[in-house]
């Protein structure tokens, strides 16, 4: 399942996928493959996501 709430989230705080690979210590594909859904990141990596993101762990990655 695509993460479109990372995504919307990301391009709402004007951040380009490079630059939140740089903040959270990632490469820009592993951004990628979160947004798309092909990578199931770790717990520490959404909340440094959330973090850079100033969103909650409910905003990104809770599935309704």
């Amino acid at each position: 399942m695509k993460n479109k709430k990372m995504k919307i989230a990301r391009i709402e705080a004007e951040v380009s996928q490079e630059r939140l690979a740089e903040i959270v210590g990632v490469t820009r594909q592993t951004v990628n493959l979160i947004e798309s859904g092909n990578y199931n990141p770790s717990l520490k990596l959404c909340i440094e996501i959330c973090r850079a993101l100033n969103k909650t762990l409910n905003d990104l990655f809770w599935e309704e």
